[in-house]
């Protein structure tokens, strides 16, 4: 994934400044990003803090992670099976 050039205090940031009435188009254009990254922002981030965010990225984290041994358990467990059905 695609490290962000802004931190999550800066997301915050940007997104308190549209809930406080600020226009997309002018953050955008203030910060040199897309008016569509700031909705995705909103969509992902709106009503968070800095301590949610970061357990948010820590649970992605630890989601990717259980993801990757699942993938390798089972492909263990594929090749366990087809050495037993005597394929090899």
């Amino acid at each position: 994934m695609k490290q962000s050039k802004f931190t999550d205090s800066q997301i915050i940031a940007i997104l308190k400044q549209h809930e406080n009435g600020v226009p997309v188009a002018e953050l955008a254009r203030e910060h040199g990003v897309s008016t569509a990254l700031i909705y995705q922002w909103r969509s992902k981030y709106g009503g968070m803090d800095a301590a949610l965010m970061k357990r948010l990225k820590e649970l992605e984290a630890e989601n990717a992670r259980l993801k990757k041994m699942y993938a390798e358990e089972r492909l263990k467990a594929e090749i366990r099976q087809e050495i037993i059905e005597g394929k090899y």
